[in-house]
């Protein structure tokens, strides 16, 4: 088994393909034994139909001098057969594939292997709980779009730069709207700036849970958490393949970078994420707290050159909605 797959994570995923091929194989008995009640002429083409698959068997294993003929006259009556059927069971209002075991995945019909080779639905579902089990961990609460209070934000023009800080919230919550409905494995990778207290962590917290919810593979949790995570697997206190994992996600949430301990080890593995994300053209979205000449000041130019250059920014604008909250509270 590949070090990067945690046992759980293989367990869960192999039960979770048992327990779909055990579901369109009931499922389908369920509907054969209908039909044999309510429409036996119908079952009876299909037992021909199987009785056509023995036959052509038998001729292949006995060699026979016309076997092509055979084949061919074989294959005829099968999809003649089969047509029947459909037209029959359309007849008494039933879908044509009602009496067709329904896989969710058509490739290995939910059996988790082709040719001996994990099957791409295997290792898909096998991604999905190992990260899963690197989330379990994050102490951040995933939020809906709804929860999100654009009357937090002032609604007068900044007297420096004449930003509305609803406005400029307003315009950021449409754009992230937009990047969970049109998310694909090419989508682009999204820098948030801003004061602590605007609504990073929030608005990154509601983008991971739509996209969760909408099947995507996302790993979301503090710079500063994974980090020691990497750090505890680099120097062998734990295994979990934390960097791994991280490269393997359909998309990475960075949360408040610049908390992070500064030390080479972090700055180099902060760097092999973005680096390497974006060598594989995987979204990544980055929080922080620092204005860029903050950021400047903490790191070197190859963070930053990809963060300013490979990322679009979304500056975010207002008073700490905290204090605005506490403000509210004291009226």
């Amino acid at each position: 088994m590949n070090n990067s797959i945690s046992q759980s994570a293989f367990t869960k995923a192999a039960l979770e393909i048992e327990k779909r091929r055990s579901k369109a194989i009931n499922t389908l008995e369920l509907h054969k034994v209908e039909i044999s009640r309510k429409a036996p002429e119908i079952e009876s083409l299909y037992t021909r139909i199987l009785q056509t698959s023995i036959d052509l068997s038998r001729a292949i294993i006995a060699h026979s001098d016309n076997i092509e003929k055979i084949i061919d006259e074989l294959k005829e009556k099968n999809l003649e057969n089969q047509l029947k059927i459909k037209i029959m069971l359309k007849e008494f209002g039933y879908p044509e594939d009602y009496i067709k075991a329904k896989f969710t995945c058509p490739e290995c019909g939910d059996r988790g292997y082709i040719n001996g080779e994990r099957c791409k639905c295997f290792n898909e579902l096998i991604k999905k709980f190992t990260i899963e089990e690197l989330n379990k961990s994050c102490k951040i609460e995933l939020h809906d779009f709804d929860e999100f209070n654009l009357n937090l934000y002032s609604n007068l023009p900044d007297e420096k730069s004449g930003i509305i800080p609803r406005e400029r919230m307003s315009d950021i919550l449409v754009q992230c709207r937009n990047y969970v409905d049109t998310f694909s494995n090419e989508s682009c990778s999204l820098f948030f700036l801003g004061k602590t207290g605007l609504g990073k962590t929030f608005i990154s917290s509601m983008i991971a849970k739509a996209l969760i919810e909408k099947g995507f593979n996302v790993v979301f949790d503090s710079l500063n958490n994974f980090l020691i995570k990497a750090e505890n697997d680099h120097f062998g206190r734990s295994n979990d393949n934390t960097i791994e994992i991280i490269l393997q996600a359909d998309l990475v949430i960075l949360d408040d970078l610049g908390s992070e301990f500064s030390s080479p080890f972090n700055k180099s593995t902060l760097y092999n994420i973005i680096n390497s994300r974006i060598n594989m053209e995987a979204p990544t979205i980055v929080s922080t707290n620092l204005s860029l000449s903050e950021l400047n000041e903490k790191y070197d130019d190859r963070i930053i050159s990809r963060l300013t250059g490979m990322y679009t920014p979304y500056r975010f604008f207002g008073t700490d909605i905290r204090q605005v909250k506490r403000r509210m509270m004291d009226r």
